[in-house]
């Protein structure tokens, strides 16, 4: 006020929140997100129908996925889908972990701010519980190597459980774990990186989901350019060609001026020597198979069908260099590069009848593998392919890392107990924070329990007990309501999905409690003071 006149320093459609409102809108948006997903925990979780706008259909019990299809418009809501996006970026895994721990996370916060207790407190002990969880979460892992197949398709099993394809999941289990072994690349003893683009995943509508494979190669969609080619290649040596198998366009316009008919065959006849020359310098370099990222030319087709050559056109970029990978081979511009060093090797390339489908399998030692899945509807293949790529990101981290920790409730309900004792070691008001900070965990165990059917209080009631007694590995069996040793059950996961869930959790929960004044625009976007 100046001389009794109000200043005003926002523009008119900016609306302004302060103080707790501002808190309470940011905690209430986080609970609201985590309530969303979080039905969705666990092997009994249930699912969730969304549809758009456009009448698009997905069914799928993912939090990335569900949160991505969700029209957030808060700020601190659209914070937390980027918290899910993220954690399915980098780790591939633990979405839903996170979303509801973020929520848990504000709702402890909301009864410590009732407390009077200041922002800057919370978010320092979270702090402090966070980088002891991590401590706490190293000395909980267990060691795994790229040999140990058993606790590889383990934790692949895991990943997929509580997905539409319970009644294939240890067939596909298997599949992803030969999958990302194959691309795996050793850096050094017993170490290893995975590129995740490596592993290309290809959906077939059509045939039963017990019909999916590893092909030790590419598939591509596309069949053969002509019918008189071979539907199917044994040995196969494939160029991989990037400039099209036809008679090019010249840079600047020009003409030709043709007057007699003798000129005009001449004409022709050039241009289908030059068209023969190109099958032929393809012949020569021995190739009986030709992935071309552009156009064939007819006279092509006809000639390379009559020396026995299977040819796919306009073959996407990506397949390309994939295929490059995967056949060891390498892309060249024009058919006179080719040599027997550039060609790509298999067994086999073949044709599939009524697919559209083109699969080269068979590579001695790929760089690239693709997993070839089938099912009855586009649905159910999506999700097939959420559960599949969940798996090979899981099996990737555990590779990569060497360390997994049990499920089942069982790490949260060690942290709860061990973080609580901390605090009290830490004392003062960032006790409670901590305290608080430890309280969040139990979000994950009661919620297995509340999403399964069984009674929350007793089962986490039960949990503590067999932890404070020293079970360490003690989790909630799911099916049956038993306590029991997750580790000897095969309910593992790796380290880095939980380390990653925990940091983006309460990174996001401090940063979202430090709120005490929001500015937003009528288009719903932040406005600037």
């Amino acid at each position: 006020m100046l001389a009794g006149q109000p200043i005003y320093i926002l523009r008119d459609n900016v609306e302004r929140t302060r103080g707790f409102e501002a808190q309470r809108s940011n905690i209430m948006a986080a609970k609201a997100i985590a309530a969303a997903v979080r039905t969705t925990l666990g092997p009994r979780g249930m699912d969730k129908m969304l549809v758009s706008s456009s009448g698009d259909v997905v069914i799928t019990n993912d939090g990335a996925t569900i949160l991505h299809e969700m029209s957030v418009q808060h700020p601190g809501g659209k914070l937390i889908v980027e918290v899910a996006e993220t954690q399915d970026d980098e780790v591939g895994d633990g979405t839903t972990t996170a979303t509801v721990l973020v929520g848990s996370l504000m709702e402890e916060a909301e009864t410590l701010l009732g407390q009077e207790l200041h922002p800057t407190i919370i978010a320092n002990g979270y702090q402090l519980g966070m980088e002891r969880a991590l401590a706490i979460l190293e000395e909980l892992s267990v060691a795994v190597g790229a040999d140990d197949r058993e606790n590889l398709v383990k934790l692949a099993g895991t990943a997929m459980t509580g997905k539409s394809i319970e009644g294939i999941k240890d067939q596909i289990s298997n599949i992803v774990v030969d999958a990302v072994r194959q691309v795996a690349t050793e850096t050094g003893q017993d170490t290893y990186v995975v590129d995740e683009d490596d592993i290309k995943i290809k959906k077939q509508v059509g045939d039963s989901m017990e019909d999916a494979e590893l092909i030790r190669g590419i598939v591509i969609d596309k069949k053969r350019v002509f019918e008189q080619m071979p539907d199917a290649v044994t040995d196969a040596k494939v160029a991989l060609l990037a400039q099209p198998l036809e008679i090019t366009k010249t840079q600047v316009k020009s003409k030709i001026k043709i007057t007699t008919s003798d000129q005009m065959q001449a004409f022709s006849e050039q241009e289908r020597e030059s068209l023969r020359k190109l099958a032929e310098q393809i012949v020569a370099a021995g190739a009986n198979v030709v992935l071309c990222q552009k156009g064939i030319a007819d006279a092509v087709q006809y000639y390379l069908a009559k020396n026995g050559i299977y040819a796919i056109e306009d073959v996407n970029e990506g397949d390309m260099k994939f295929a490059a990978r995967a056949l060891c081979g390498s892309i060249v511009n024009k058919p006179e590069e080719l040599t027997e060093e550039t060609l790509g090797h298999a067994e086999a390339a073949e044709e599939i009848p009524n697919a559209d489908l083109t699969i080269i399998s068979g590579c001695e030692n790929p760089k690239a593998v693709t997993i070839l899945l089938r099912g009855t509807s586009q649905l159910l293949l999506d999700e097939l392919e959420r559960a599949v790529y969940d798996a090979a990101r899981v099996i990737q981290d555990a590779i990569e890392d060497g360390k997994f920790v049990v499920g089942g409730g069982s790490v949260e309900t060690e942290l709860q107990l061990r973080l609580r004792d901390y605090a009290a070691t830490v004392g003062g008001r960032a006790q409670l924070a901590i305290e608080a900070f430890a309280n969040a965990f139990e979000t994950i165990p009661r919620t297995l329990a509340e999403n399964s059917g069984f009674d929350t209080i007793d089962k986490t009631v039960a949990l503590r007990k067999a932890h404070t007694d020293g079970a360490k590995y003690a989790g909630l069996n799911v099916y049956t309501g038993e306590i029991i040793d997750m580790l000897e059950a095969g309910v593992i996961e790796p380290q880095r999905v939980k380390t990653q869930a925990i940091k983006s959790a309460t990174e996001t929960a401090m940063l979202l409690v430090r709120v005490d004044d929001m500015m937003v625009t009528q288009s719903g976007q932040p406005g600037a003071q």
